[in-house]
C-alpha cells in the first residue's frame, strides 16, 4: 500500500529514531512511563532558517543544534534527558538529501545524550524551514534548579567560555576566518554534567542563550535582587580576545551556564568561573570594566522581537 507523501517522509526518515514510547510512529500520540521518584521536566524552542541558523548550514549540524539548545535548558534545570517531541515546517522543494542529514544529526547526538523522538509534526510551508523541538527530562523531587533563589552576597559564575557563539555567526557568514568559532555557533555543548552537579549547591541557575547581560537582567529580575558583573572576569576563549568586549557580553548563542553560590561554596570542579556577586536592591545589572568604572553598553542581548 502507497503512503501519503507525509507519511512516507515521516517512515522514511523520522520512524528509525523512535524509541519505545513512540509506538513507531504510528499512532496520535506517545506512551511515556516515568522512571520511579522522578520529577518531569519540559522546555521548548524553535528555530527558524535565516533567524536561528544560516539556510546554508549543513543539515546535520542544523539538527543536532535543535536539540543541543534544548538539552541546555535541561543543564540549566540540572535535570537529565529522557526525550523529545519534533515538528517541523518544510517547503516542499526540501530536498531527501537536507533531510538525510538533519535526521543523520539527530541520530548521532540521540546516542550522544541518551534519549529517543516520541512523535511531533511534519507540515509543508511557503516560507523558510522552521523547527521546533519539545524536550523532556527528569529529576528528583525538589532537586531541580530555578531561576528565582539568588540572594544577595551569592557569587556569580558562569561555566566554559563567553562570546564565541556571537563571533561564531560572523565566522559562518565567512566575515572572518576561524573554525573554531563558527563550529561553537553550529554546535553549542549542553552542560549537562554541570547542572546535574549544581543540584543541592546552587541557588539559581540558567542558561546563557540571548546574552550574558541580558540574561543575567533575567535571573536578577526572578529573584528579586541586583548584580554586579566584572567584565575583566569574564572568561573568553583564545579566539575571543582582541574582539570587542561589548559583543561578548551581549552577544547570544553561548549555551553556557549561569549560575549563583553562596558565599564559600566553591563551584564544583569543572570549567567554570566566578565573574561577579548578586546585590540588594533592584533587579538590575551593573557592568564593571577593568578600572571598576560601569561601562556603556548599547544593547543587552539578543531580542526575540
Amino acid at each position: 500500500m502507497n503512503l501519503p507523501p507525509e507519511f512516507a517522509l515521516i517512515a522514511r526518515h523520522f520512524r528509525p529514531l523512535a524509541g519505545q514510547g513512540g509506538l513507531d510512529l504510528s499512532d496520535d500520540a506517545a506512551l511515556l512511563t516515568l522512571p520511579p521518584g522522578r520529577e518531569l521536566v519540559l522546555a521548548a524552542d524553535a528555530m527558524v532558517a535565516g533567524v536561528h541558523f544560516l539556510p546554508s548550514d549543513p543539515a546535520e549540524t542544523i539538527g543536532r543544534k535543535l536539540l543541543r539548545v534544548n538539552l541546555s535548558d535541561l543543564a540549566a534545570m540540572g535535570a537529565d534527558p529522557l526525550a523529545y517531541l519534533l515538528s517541523d515546517a518544510l517547503p516542499r522543494t526540501t530536498p531527501d538529501a537536507w533531510l538525510a542529514g538533519f535526521v543523520a544529526g539527530l541520530a548521532q547526538d540521540q546516542a550522544e545524550f541518551g534519549l529517543q523522538v516520541l512523535g511531533g509534526d511534519t507540515v509543508s510551508t511557503p516560507g523558510p524551514v522552521s523547527l521546533s523541538l519539545t524536550i523532556l527530562g527528569t529529576v528528583a523531587p525538589g532537586q531541580a534548579l530555578r531561576r528565582n533563589g539568588a540572594r544577595p552576597g551569592d557569587a556569580l559564575w558562569v561555566s566554559g567560555t563567553i562570546g564565541d557563539g556571537a563571533l561564531g555567526l560572523r565566522a559562518a557568514r565567512g566575515e572572518i576566518d576561524n573554525a573554531y568559532l563558527a563550529d561553537r555557533y553550529r554546535l553549542p555543548q549542553p552542560r549537562l554534567a554541570l547542572g546535574r552537579a549544581l543540584r543541592g549547591l546552587a541557588t539559581a541557575c540558567m542558561d546563557v542563550s540571548d546574552g550574558l547581560v541580558q540574561d543575567l537582567g533575567h535571573l536578577c529580575r526572578a529573584s528579586g535582587c541586583g548584580a554586579v558583573l566584572e567584565a575583566a572576569r569574564v572568561p573568553l576563549s583564545p579566539a575571543a580576545h582582541g574582539a570587542e568586549l561589548g559583543l561578548l557580553l551581549t552577544g547570544g548563542d553561548d549555551y553556557e551556564l549561569l549560575f549563583a553560590l553562596p558565599p564559600g561554596v566553591p563551584a564544583p570542579d569543572m570549567a567554570a568561573t566566578r565573574i561577579g556577586h548578586f546585590t540588594y536592591g533592584a533587579p538590575d545589572v551593573l557592568v564593571l570594566d577593568e578600572q571598576g568604572q560601569p561601562m556603556a553598553l548599547a544593547a543587552q542581548g539578543w531580542s526575540h522581537f
